[in-house]
């Protein structure tokens, strides 16, 4: 009789825990993400983006998750008018599949958890700029469907998973630039295995040793392939010149030998800058011993040329002897010249265009006031003989690389002549070493304080108009220094304190390129200055890294401070650190896009759209993505702007603004 009674109780069980394991079984993905890839992935901390995720609320409101039913439909987020949208309770449908985790910039600081593998339909994971740790899971390797894979810029450590080459049939990106991670990159399991849907491959930034591996050269369809800033060695396979690349990045490794034959002009000698010296070949240098001319040929080029070299010095001086002879008064230096004035043993002038009638005597006895005090040195305001007034950039004792190293980048500095730009006029070096860089003096007051200055005395309201022009300009003179002369100038220091602006809204460029004199450790503070206001590009770690994509993602954050009106960086009253690019994505997300932008910039603007205000957010976040390739160049950025100008412009947009508006008509 009590085994009748057991009976019914026996059922009850049997039908709770077969429903019970039916629920899990057809909401594994969701318990997945919830049981383990949410735990680890926010660390031992509460993460704002992962709160979302959360059976009270909407899968679709789940941030940075996509899903998928098992008949290949996406589950519709973006229809406003679709139940599924609001829809609290599917979470229980069996069908329901995860098929894109993206948490970019999210602040997630825990570890990839080795679950990452389960998911049968996932196909992307974009999990870039943020801080997780640990080594990258085996079973990642192990995911059916996976085709893009973004895991760049965090803290990964450890050997590169061979398991990643069994994605190969599918995968078509991989990313993990800006990690830790070391050793030699093993090959795929399986022989001659080609990846053949694989077109980027980025592992930049890493520790990465041993040779160049020689089997990527059989992944045909890579498009982009880089490897720069490891420590990889040896000679470069001739195969690599098979593949179709349309950007590679070979650079800051210790690669020796003969460049193998890359096509005509195709890549830069900066595809291959920073490596070992016995790097040699189209485009860097020739290899010596390649020319076939014998050891006496060879001598009589050498005593040919010095020769030459004599008689040419001989009429050279000459020349300058007879120059000084007539007349007695120097003529003006020609854009492109330099000239050197010594006197006495004081030190060493040099005059750049614009800077002709500057004396040694003018620089040495001109009285100076200290206006700012700067990683590399302290900035004068100083005042001349005659009344004018020039700005004194003193450099740091010991900042300075060796004259030999240094000189070179000077001139280059002196050559440069843009109406966004902030020219150097002349260059001293004393006797005892100190070095000063004189420009002219504006009178200006920097972007940083006409965005955030609340003090009396503000100008007067930037309206969008105004901060077009400012961006515009900054644009201008950033793409200029990239591409309009024939080596390229890194800014290197792009920020709204180094932005002078004039009373005509003319933007001008302070700082360019300052960074190629200065010795490593120097160098390196700017990065962490930049860090530390919110500029420096994810990818970024050294300054000898710096590149035009990273100029390019701290314009970004400064035309978002200029939209948004906030400073980025960490606050210093607060402790926190503002992330602009993680706000905005934050507003796309909760629909609330316009209330980013700074109520001074939207007064008197009825269509945000039509003055290219949305546009030019869209831009500004383009310029900050993660991955640095994804980034437009300062050209297009230029173009962009031109293209969206605002409809309703300010009075100040009239010809009669200053002469160095001519050649920009608004």
């Amino acid at each position: 009789m009590a085994s009748l009674r057991l009976y019914p109780l026996c059922i009850f069980l049997f039908c709770f825990l077969f429903f019970t394991s039916l629920l899990l079984a057809s909401s594994s993905d969701v318990a997945l993400v919830l049981g383990t890839i949410k735990p680890l992935l926010q660390g031992s901390e509460e993460n704002i983006m992962l709160s979302s995720w959360n059976y009270s609320i909407p899968l679709c409101q789940w941030r940075g998750l996509h899903w998928v039913f098992s008949n290949g439909s996406l589950l519709r987020c973006n229809d406003v008018s679709s139940p599924q949208r609001t829809n609290v309770s599917l979470f229980r449908d069996p069908g329901l599949l995860l098929y894109s985790l993206q948490l970019p910039s999210a602040g997630l600081s825990g570890e990839i958890p080795r679950e990452i593998g389960e998911f049968s339909s996932l196909q992307s994971i974009y999990l870039g700029v943020n801080s997780l740790k640990g080594n990258i899971p085996l079973e990642l390797g192990y995911s059916p469907s996976l085709s893009d894979v973004d895991l760049s810029s965090n803290s990964l450590n450890g050997f590169f998973p061979p398991s990643i080459w069994n994605l190969c049939d599918g995968l078509v990106s991989l990313r993990l630039q800006g990690n830790n991670l070391c050793g030699p990159l093993p090959e795929p399991a399986l022989p001659n295995s080609t990846c053949a849907s694989l077109q980027v491959l980025d592992l930049s930034d890493n520790k990465l040793s041993g040779e160049f591996p020689e089997f990527v050269t059989q992944f045909h369809a890579l498009k982009e392939l880089d490897l720069a800033n490891n420590s990889l060695s040896g000679s470069l396979p001739q195969s690599i010149a098979g593949l179709d690349l349309e950007r590679l990045n070979l650079s800051y490794n210790n690669f020796s030998g003969v460049l193998p034959a890359l096509g005509e002009s195709k890549f830069g000698a900066q595809v291959f800058e920073g490596n070992n010296r016995a790097l040699c070949g189209p485009p860097l240098e020739g290899c010596r011993g390649s020319s076939g001319m014998s050891s006496g040929g060879i001598a009589g080029l050498v005593i040919g040329l010095m020769t030459s070299a004599v008689v040419l010095a001989s009429l050279l001086i000459g020349y300058v002897q007879g120059k000084r002879r007539k007349g007695g008064s120097e003529d003006d230096i020609e854009e492109g010249e330099e000239e050197e004035i010594d006197d006495n043993g004081d030190g060493k002038l040099i005059l750049f265009q614009g800077g002709e009638h500057l004396t040694l005597e003018d620089v040495l006895n001109a009285t100076g006031q200290v206006m700012e005090k700067t990683t590399y040195g302290t900035i004068y305001k100083a005042k001349l003989a005659d009344g004018g007034t020039i700005a004194l950039r003193l450099l740091r004792e010991g900042s300075c690389k060796e004259r030999n190293s240094c000189l070179p980048v000077i001139k280059q500095l002196g050559r440069i002549r843009h109406e966004n730009l902030v020219p150097l006029r002349a260059f001293y070096q004393g006797q005892r070493g100190e070095k000063l860089l004189i420009y002219d003096y504006l009178p200006n007051k920097s972007l940083y304080d006409m965005l955030h200055e609340t003090r009396a005395g503000k100008p007067p309201i930037l309206n969008w108009a105004r901060l077009h022009k400012i961006a515009l300009g900054i644009a201008r003179g950033l793409a200029y220094l990239h591409t309009g002369m024939e080596v390229p100038v890194i800014h290197g220091n792009v920020r709204s304190r180094n932005v002078l602006v004039d009373e005509f809204f003319v933007a001008r460029l302070t700082e360019f390129g300052l960074d190629k004199m200065m010795v490593p450790a120097l160098a390196d503070e700017i990065v962490a200055v930049a860090k530390s206001d919110g500029y420096k590009a994810p990818e970024l770690q050294k300054m000898k890294k710096c590149n035009p994509r990273t100029d390019v993602y701290a314009y970004g954050i400064l035309l978002l401070e200029i939209l948004m009106g906030k400073k980025p960086g960490k606050d210093a009253r607060s402790g926190q650190f503002v992330d602009l690019p993680s706000m905005v994505k934050v507003a796309v997300l909760e629909e609330t896009t316009m209330e980013v932008f700074d109520v001074e910039v939207l007064k008197g603007i009825r269509n945000p759209m039509e003055e290219g205000l949305v546009q030019a957010l869209k831009l500004a976040m383009g310029c900050c993505a993660p991955v640095a390739s994804v980034r437009p160049t300062m050209d297009e950025v230029v173009k962009q702007l031109e293209e969206n100008r605002p409809r309703n412009r300010s009075a100040l947009y009239s010809p009669t603004e200053t002469r160095s508006e001519i050649g920009t008509p608004f």
